[in-house]
């Protein structure tokens, strides 16, 4: 695997777990970080910031936000699962985009 990509896997987990620890010390809740992380991603495929963007670019773009958004969904008492967990419910529940405009 490329150095690069553990780097931003250690990085997620890290954001993930601050995310965490916002929650249980009550500084933001949970529906806050999704809210912000919602607007983060509209932001990012928006019409024109991902024009000529291909439907995998916009899915790499989009990866770390949705993964943020899966790890905020966990319940602030429970383990947070691991990246490789993440990743692969991210695969999950992606939906395809329309790209037969």
């Amino acid at each position: 695997m490329n150095v690069a990509n553990l780097q931003l896997e250690g990085l997620l987990m890290a954001v993930a777990s601050i995310n965490h620890l916002l929650v249980q010390k009550g500084v933001l809740t949970a529906e806050e970080i999704d809210l912000a992380l919602r607007k983060a991603e509209a932001g990012e495929t928006s019409q024109e910031r991902s024009e000529g963007m291909s439907a995998s670019s916009r899915d790499a773009v989009s990866f770390p936000i949705r993964l943020l958004e899966l790890a905020n969904q966990c319940q602030p008492e429970a383990e947070m699962p691991s990246f490789s967990k993440l990743a692969r419910m991210v695969g999950q529940i992606k939906e395809p985009y329309n790209d037969q405009m």
